[in-house]
């Protein structure tokens, strides 16, 4: 977790959004391939890869936000 606390929160907010939703044209690749997984269709090895690439960004987004809300130990 020390790699994530080191990297700006703007950092992952700016790739979530830029890669994560990239190709915007005609939806976003992320929802397609989450809407292909929801219903069953993702089945081919560069559909799974494609999740993988489009939703790293959005997983490291949430990790970031969940880990910077737990409250301090001490």
């Amino acid at each position: 977790m020390k790699l994530i606390d080191s990297i700006p929160l703007s950092t992952f907010v700016i790739a979530a959004l830029t890669l994560g939703l990239a190709p915007f044209v005609p939806e976003p690749h992320v929802w397609e391939k989450l809407k292909m997984l929801a219903s069953g269709t993702l089945s081919r090895p560069i559909d799974m890869f494609d999740l993988a690439m489009h939703g790293l960004p959005w997983v490291l987004l949430i990790a970031k936000l969940l880990h910077g809300a737990r409250p301090a130990e001490g």
